[in-house]
Protein backbone atom coordinates (compact mmCIF):
# COMPACT_ATOMS: atom_id res chain seq x y z
CA UNK A 1 0.00 0.00 0.00
CA UNK A 2 1.43 3.30 -1.04
CA UNK A 3 0.30 6.75 -1.05
CA UNK A 4 0.43 8.59 -4.18
CA UNK A 5 -0.17 12.52 -4.53
CA UNK A 6 -2.77 12.00 -1.02
CA UNK A 7 -4.24 8.71 -2.27
CA UNK A 8 -3.89 5.22 -1.02
CA UNK A 9 -2.78 2.80 -3.95
CA UNK A 10 -2.80 -0.83 -3.73
CA UNK A 11 -0.13 -2.99 -5.57
CA UNK A 12 -2.38 -6.28 -5.37
CA UNK A 13 -3.54 -8.36 -8.66
CA UNK A 14 -6.38 -8.52 -11.21
CA UNK A 15 -9.59 -9.43 -10.08
CA UNK A 16 -9.44 -12.50 -12.85
CA UNK A 17 -6.05 -13.40 -12.19
CA UNK A 18 -6.19 -17.52 -11.24
CA UNK A 19 -3.22 -17.31 -8.31
CA UNK A 20 -4.95 -14.54 -6.04
CA UNK A 21 -6.11 -15.67 -2.87
CA UNK A 22 -9.93 -15.54 -2.52
CA UNK A 23 -10.69 -16.28 0.56
CA UNK A 24 -9.88 -15.81 4.45
CA UNK A 25 -9.23 -19.86 4.53
CA UNK A 26 -6.97 -19.51 1.77
CA UNK A 27 -5.44 -16.92 3.42
CA UNK A 28 -4.68 -19.23 6.15
CA UNK A 29 -3.38 -22.03 4.47
CA UNK A 30 -0.84 -19.57 2.89
CA UNK A 31 0.53 -17.86 6.15
CA UNK A 32 0.36 -21.85 7.28
CA UNK A 33 2.86 -22.32 4.03
CA UNK A 34 5.20 -19.91 4.68
CA UNK A 35 5.13 -19.23 8.34
CA UNK A 36 4.36 -15.25 8.30
CA UNK A 37 2.78 -13.07 6.20
CA UNK A 38 3.05 -9.33 6.41
CA UNK A 39 -0.63 -7.84 5.47
CA UNK A 40 0.57 -4.82 3.39
CA UNK A 41 3.43 -4.64 1.34
CA UNK A 42 6.99 -4.63 1.90
CA UNK A 43 10.65 -4.16 0.89
CA UNK A 44 10.55 -8.28 0.13
CA UNK A 45 8.85 -8.36 -2.67
CA UNK A 46 5.48 -11.50 -2.93
CA UNK A 47 6.38 -11.29 0.99
CA UNK A 48 2.27 -9.89 2.09
CA UNK A 49 -1.08 -10.58 1.71
CA UNK A 50 -1.28 -6.86 -0.50
CA UNK A 51 0.06 -8.66 -3.56
CA UNK A 52 -1.53 -12.29 -3.59
CA UNK A 53 -5.16 -10.54 -3.47
CA UNK A 54 -7.17 -8.45 -5.41
CA UNK A 55 -6.73 -5.06 -5.24
CA UNK A 56 -10.35 -3.85 -5.91
CA UNK A 57 -11.12 -6.00 -2.91
CA UNK A 58 -9.72 -4.43 -0.13
CA UNK A 59 -12.43 -1.68 1.82
CA UNK A 60 -14.99 -2.84 -0.02
CA UNK A 61 -16.77 -3.87 3.04
CA UNK A 62 -17.27 -7.71 2.12
CA UNK A 63 -16.83 -10.13 4.30
CA UNK A 64 -16.53 -12.79 1.71
CA UNK A 65 -14.14 -10.79 -0.53
CA UNK A 66 -12.22 -7.87 1.70
CA UNK A 67 -8.72 -8.99 3.05
CA UNK A 68 -9.45 -6.48 5.80
CA UNK A 69 -12.47 -7.88 6.39
CA UNK A 70 -10.55 -11.07 6.44
CA UNK A 71 -8.16 -10.42 8.85
CA UNK A 72 -11.14 -10.28 11.41
CA UNK A 73 -12.36 -13.11 10.45
CA UNK A 74 -8.89 -15.39 10.73
CA UNK A 75 -7.99 -13.20 14.55
CA UNK A 76 -11.45 -14.78 15.50
CA UNK A 77 -11.30 -18.47 14.44
CA UNK A 78 -7.16 -18.65 16.01
CA UNK A 79 -5.48 -21.20 13.62
CA UNK A 80 -3.21 -18.58 13.07
CA UNK A 81 -1.87 -15.51 15.08
CA UNK A 82 -2.65 -11.82 13.92
CA UNK A 83 -1.02 -8.79 15.13
CA UNK A 84 1.55 -5.84 14.64
CA UNK A 85 4.58 -7.98 14.05
CA UNK A 86 6.94 -7.26 11.33
CA UNK A 87 8.22 -3.68 11.60
CA UNK A 88 5.43 -2.16 13.74
CA UNK A 89 2.80 -3.29 11.11
CA UNK A 90 0.37 -6.19 10.86
CA UNK A 91 0.86 -9.76 9.36
CA UNK A 92 -0.04 -13.35 10.07
CA UNK A 93 2.25 -15.60 11.64
CA UNK A 94 1.22 -19.51 11.51
CA UNK A 95 0.85 -21.56 14.90
CA UNK A 96 3.94 -23.77 14.24
CA UNK A 97 6.21 -20.91 13.78
CA UNK A 98 4.99 -18.55 16.79
CA UNK A 99 7.31 -20.30 19.31
CA UNK A 100 10.28 -19.40 17.49
CA UNK A 101 9.11 -15.74 17.09
CA UNK A 102 8.52 -15.85 20.92
CA UNK A 103 11.37 -17.62 21.55
CA UNK A 104 13.57 -15.08 19.70
CA UNK A 105 11.75 -11.72 20.30
CA UNK A 106 11.35 -12.69 24.20
CA UNK A 107 14.78 -13.34 24.24
CA UNK A 108 14.45 -15.80 26.90
CA UNK A 109 12.33 -13.98 29.21
CA UNK A 110 9.16 -14.02 29.89
CA UNK A 111 7.27 -10.80 30.76
CA UNK A 112 7.92 -10.98 34.38
CA UNK A 113 11.19 -12.17 34.30
CA UNK A 114 11.87 -9.25 31.74
CA UNK A 115 10.39 -6.72 34.27
CA UNK A 116 12.26 -8.28 36.92
CA UNK A 117 15.15 -7.84 34.89
CA UNK A 118 14.22 -4.04 34.10
CA UNK A 119 14.01 -4.68 30.56
CA UNK A 120 10.32 -3.85 30.21
CA UNK A 121 8.66 -0.24 31.19
CA UNK A 122 6.35 0.81 34.15
CA UNK A 123 3.64 1.06 31.29
CA UNK A 124 3.94 -2.46 29.88
CA UNK A 125 3.68 -4.07 33.22
CA UNK A 126 0.62 -2.15 33.60
CA UNK A 127 -1.07 -3.73 30.21
CA UNK A 128 0.30 -7.13 30.82
CA UNK A 129 -1.29 -7.22 34.40
CA UNK A 130 -4.28 -6.97 33.15
CA UNK A 131 -4.15 -10.38 31.59
CA UNK A 132 -3.83 -12.40 34.92
CA UNK A 133 -6.95 -13.91 34.62
CA UNK A 134 -8.23 -12.58 31.70
CA UNK A 135 -7.50 -14.56 28.39
CA UNK A 136 -9.08 -11.49 26.40
CA UNK A 137 -9.42 -7.69 26.93
CA UNK A 138 -10.71 -5.14 24.26
CA UNK A 139 -8.55 -2.26 23.77
CA UNK A 140 -10.80 0.59 25.73
CA UNK A 141 -11.41 -2.00 28.34
CA UNK A 142 -7.35 -2.51 28.39
CA UNK A 143 -6.34 1.13 28.26
CA UNK A 144 -8.91 2.48 31.23
CA UNK A 145 -8.10 -0.73 33.75
CA UNK A 146 -3.97 -0.01 32.51
CA UNK A 147 -4.69 3.31 34.00
CA UNK A 148 -4.15 5.06 30.26
CA UNK A 149 -6.03 8.03 29.50
CA UNK A 150 -6.19 12.31 29.71
CA UNK A 151 -5.01 11.86 33.70
CA UNK A 152 -2.91 8.72 33.32
CA UNK A 153 -0.48 6.82 31.64
CA UNK A 154 0.52 8.13 27.89
CA UNK A 155 1.17 6.33 24.34
CA UNK A 156 -1.43 3.47 24.99
CA UNK A 157 -1.06 2.29 20.56
CA UNK A 158 2.60 2.09 21.62
CA UNK A 159 3.16 0.40 24.48
CA UNK A 160 0.34 -2.70 22.51
CA UNK A 161 2.35 -2.40 19.68
CA UNK A 162 5.97 -2.84 21.87
CA UNK A 163 4.28 -6.12 23.44
CA UNK A 164 3.17 -7.50 19.41
CA UNK A 165 6.50 -6.87 18.41
CA UNK A 166 7.78 -8.69 21.46
CA UNK A 167 5.60 -11.96 21.25
CA UNK A 168 3.67 -11.27 24.28
CA UNK A 169 0.23 -10.18 23.10
CA UNK A 170 -2.06 -10.28 19.67
CA UNK A 171 -5.07 -9.34 18.99
CA UNK A 172 -7.45 -11.94 19.08
CA UNK A 173 -10.65 -10.81 17.87
CA UNK A 174 -12.67 -7.08 17.12
CA UNK A 175 -15.38 -6.27 19.03
CA UNK A 176 -17.93 -2.58 18.86
CA UNK A 177 -18.34 -0.23 21.69
CA UNK A 178 -22.05 -0.92 23.20
CA UNK A 179 -24.34 2.10 23.86
CA UNK A 180 -26.13 1.72 27.44
CA UNK A 181 -28.94 0.24 25.31
CA UNK A 182 -26.94 -2.64 24.47
CA UNK A 183 -26.43 -1.16 20.54
CA UNK A 184 -22.87 -2.40 18.98
CA UNK A 185 -22.09 1.57 17.78
CA UNK A 186 -18.68 2.56 15.63
CA UNK A 187 -15.71 1.11 14.23
CA UNK A 188 -14.49 -2.32 15.49
CA UNK A 189 -11.96 -2.31 17.93
CA UNK A 190 -9.19 -4.82 18.56
CA UNK A 191 -9.68 -6.86 21.63
CA UNK A 192 -6.13 -8.21 22.60
CA UNK A 193 -5.07 -11.46 24.24
CA UNK A 194 -1.37 -13.12 24.89
CA UNK A 195 -0.32 -15.53 22.88
CA UNK A 196 -0.39 -18.34 25.65
CA UNK A 197 -4.29 -17.64 26.45
CA UNK A 198 -4.61 -18.56 22.37
CA UNK A 199 -2.50 -21.90 21.99
CA UNK A 200 -1.08 -22.73 25.58
CA UNK A 201 1.87 -22.21 27.58
CA UNK A 202 3.27 -25.68 26.57
CA UNK A 203 2.89 -24.30 22.66
CA UNK A 204 4.46 -21.32 23.26
CA UNK A 205 7.68 -22.18 25.30
CA UNK A 206 8.54 -25.32 23.07
CA UNK A 207 10.86 -23.38 21.77
CA UNK A 208 12.20 -22.12 24.50
CA UNK A 209 14.94 -25.03 24.78
CA UNK A 210 16.41 -23.21 21.39
CA UNK A 211 19.39 -20.43 22.00
CA UNK A 212 16.83 -17.31 20.70
CA UNK A 213 19.15 -16.02 17.93
CA UNK A 214 19.08 -19.65 16.51
CA UNK A 215 15.29 -18.98 16.09
CA UNK A 216 15.47 -15.53 14.29
CA UNK A 217 18.36 -17.51 11.84
CA UNK A 218 15.45 -20.22 11.62
CA UNK A 219 13.13 -17.40 10.72
CA UNK A 220 15.24 -15.70 8.31
CA UNK A 221 16.02 -19.05 6.45
CA UNK A 222 12.31 -19.45 6.59
CA UNK A 223 11.03 -16.85 4.68
CA UNK A 224 14.75 -16.49 2.45
CA UNK A 225 13.42 -20.22 1.24
CA UNK A 226 10.00 -18.64 0.02
CA UNK A 227 11.66 -15.12 -1.25
CA UNK A 228 14.99 -16.03 -2.00
CA UNK A 229 15.56 -12.68 -3.57
CA UNK A 230 15.02 -10.91 -0.86
CA UNK A 231 18.45 -9.23 0.57
CA UNK A 232 19.48 -9.20 3.76
CA UNK A 233 18.95 -5.74 4.69
CA UNK A 234 15.04 -6.21 3.79
CA UNK A 235 15.23 -9.48 5.81
CA UNK A 236 16.13 -7.25 8.68
CA UNK A 237 14.03 -4.09 8.13
CA UNK A 238 10.67 -6.62 8.00
CA UNK A 239 11.79 -9.26 9.94
CA UNK A 240 14.03 -7.58 13.07
CA UNK A 241 13.86 -6.00 15.72
CA UNK A 242 15.98 -3.83 18.13
CA UNK A 243 13.92 -4.21 21.47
Amino acid sequence: MENENGVWVMRGLDWDDPSRIRSWPALIRRVDEIGFLPLFRNEIRGFSVEEHTAASGWWSGDPEQDPWEWRQSIARDGRVAYGKFFDKKAGFISKAWFPHFANWRRDGYDFDSRWEEGLASQRQRKVMEQFDGQEALASFALKRLAGFGKEGEKNFEGTVTQLQMGGYLLIRDFRRRRSKKGQPYGWPISVYATPEALWGYDHIASAYPVEPARSGELIYRQVRGHFPAATETALQRVLGWSG
